[in-house]
């Protein structure tokens, strides 16, 4: 994995675990903590996604380049 695939991983990591920090500090029931926990997770990956297939994009244009096509 190169240095953008652990920034993204990071990036996620971090980002999860700072949502469900605020999470558990926030004075709410169990089953509504959960679904927000829930909802922050997921839009989270989504964005890890977008962030992998737009990198992802980029270096094959960079290949395609370099091949001359």
């Amino acid at each position: 994995m190169g240095k953008f695939g652990s920034f993204v991983n990071g990036m996620i990591i971090g980002a999860i675990a700072g949502a469900v920090i605020a999470l558990l500090l926030a004075p709410k029931s169990g089953e509504d903590l959960r679904e927000d926990i829930k909802r922050e997770v997921d839009e989270i990956l989504e964005e890890g996604r977008r962030a992998s297939e737009q990198r992802q994009r980029e270096m094959e244009e960079q290949l395609n380049r370099l091949r001359g096509l």
